[in-house]
């Protein structure tokens, strides 16, 4: 009977496992997942810099007394010049990113010609007009003619996906026409000629683009503004209730796993609140009265969300290095965890994969309800203190929980056990992970 439940078992696995492989080789999610890992060294490069400004250039942190503020601020410079450069141009980037892989994926002979043809698709969707509030002034004034890198970061990475994906297919179907083609001849060096058989192609769709931006604009909207008014707007009615946050932070999970980073669409609904929760917390501390709230930002920080990184990452990686016997994932968990410790999880979540890797979005969507469910009871039954103090959010796990509590060492405890339970959740769907990398390894190896 035994051994017939455990046949059966593995044949759901091997269903499962053939059904992610199917998922996993369709083109534009294996176009997403292989633009994202092209790109993330430029995350883990802006990680790097906001941990150095974040925890070393704090000048109200822990080298507050050691380095000046006024070296503090100065050299944040530095690393925020980094982030402008990195994270604050996603949309180009990944843009640029998607198109080349998805020409390489249709088999396409000219896939430097495609990524000319989409990044203008791409800008043409940006806001001719935006509100800027110049230094030491207290009104925003209209500029036009300018590009901000709010719309190019990680807000116009929905912008990217779209753009990359239809301008590339529009491009590609359009430029195998033969009579939208301009033959000057052999006489002509290639590159030329290749620009003219590709021109009528790149005229359309950037025009046809540019089209659909114009009649965006004319009611007074662009295509940013309009993913936070269908997107972002419907769900700021959520409050800080525990449906709301455990619905907002696992859909913020869910986005990532597609490479949307959560803090495009539940970041600024979500913190706000959390924030206003926190001062209150605070402000109970300060005047000895018993804080008020339970979910807080600090909360989300050290129970919720954002333990050991988004997904709770650092226990993903804790079962690979215990449990797993698979060289690449070991490898790459050894090389991650210690930026992981530190809640910097774009190693994992791109490399691994996470993003686009079936198996694993599962218990990454859902790892939130586990850590929110344990810190909430505990917290709501006098097991550990609220949290009361804000804390850095690359402050590491165990520390953290210790720190926002106000030194409460039963903290610790409850991290510790969040971290345990996690690792469990994440171990099946590890191990069918492994399986369908090493399907797909002897499937490409025959």
């Amino acid at each position: 009977m035994n051994e017939e439940k455990k046949q059966k078992r593995e044949a759901m696995m091997g269903k499962f496992v053939m059904t992610a492989q199917k998922i996993g080789n369709q083109i534009y999610l294996r176009t997403l997942r292989d633009s994202f890992a092209t790109i993330m060294p430029l995350f883990i490069l802006a990680g790097i810099a906001i941990l150095v400004n974040s925890v070393v250039l704090d000048s109200t942190g822990w080298f507050k007394n050691i380095i000046s503020a006024e070296t503090m601020n100065t050299w944040q410079s530095w690393g925020n010049i980094i982030t402008n450069s990195t994270l604050n141009i996603t949309g180009i980037i990944l843009t640029i990113s998607i198109g080349y892989f998805l020409a390489k994926n249709r088999d396409y002979d000219h896939p430097i010609g495609v990524v000319i043809a989409v990044v203008p698709a791409f800008l043409t969707l940006l806001p001719m007009m935006i509100d800027v509030t110049p230094m030491n002034a207290e009104k925003a004034v209209a500029i036009n003619g300018v590009i901000s890198y709010g719309n190019i970061g990680s807000k116009g990475v929905f912008a990217a996906i779209i753009t990359g994906l239809l301008a590339t297919e529009l491009y590609i179907r359009l430029t195998r026409s033969k009579k939208l083609k301009i033959n000057l001849g052999d006489s002509v060096p290639p590159a030329v000629g290749k620009s003219f058989n590709t021109m009528i192609p790149l005229i359309i769709v950037v025009s046809l683009f540019a089209f659909a931006s114009f009649l965006i604009q004319l009611t007074g909207n662009d295509f940013m503004a309009m993913i936070e008014q269908f997107i972002q707007e419907p769900l700021r009615g959520v409050g800080t209730s525990l449906p709301g946050y455990l619905f907002l932070v696992c859909l913020g999970n869910l986005l990532f796993s597609f490479g949307i980073h959560q803090s495009v669409i539940t970041g600024p609904i979500l913190d706000p609140l959390l924030m206003v929760n926190m001062n209150q917390n605070m402000d109970a501390a300060a005047a000895g009265q018993a804080a008020p709230h339970i979910i807080n930002s600090a909360f989300h920080q050290v129970y919720g969300a954002l333990m050991g990184g988004t997904g709770s990452t650092i226990a993903l990686i804790l079962a690979i290095l215990i449990f797993s016997r698979y060289r690449p994932y070991r490898d790459l968990s050894k090389l991650s965890l210690g930026p992981n410790i530190f809640n910097i999880n774009e190693p994992v979540i791109f490399g691994l994969p996470i993003v686009f890797n079936l198996p694993m979005v599962i218990p990454f969507v859902l790892s939130p309800i586990v850590g929110t469910a344990i810190g909430y009871a505990a917290t709501a039954t006098g097991l550990v203190n609220r949290c009361v103090v804000t804390i850095p959010w690359t402050t590491p796990p165990f520390l953290s929980g210790f720190l926002a509590t106000a030194g409460d060492w039963r903290a610790i405890i409850v991290q510790a056990i969040i971290i345990v339970a996690l690792i469990f959740l994440y171990l099946p769907f590890l191990k069918i992970s492994e399986r369908v990398v090493r399907a797909s390894a002897e499937e490409s190896l025959s």
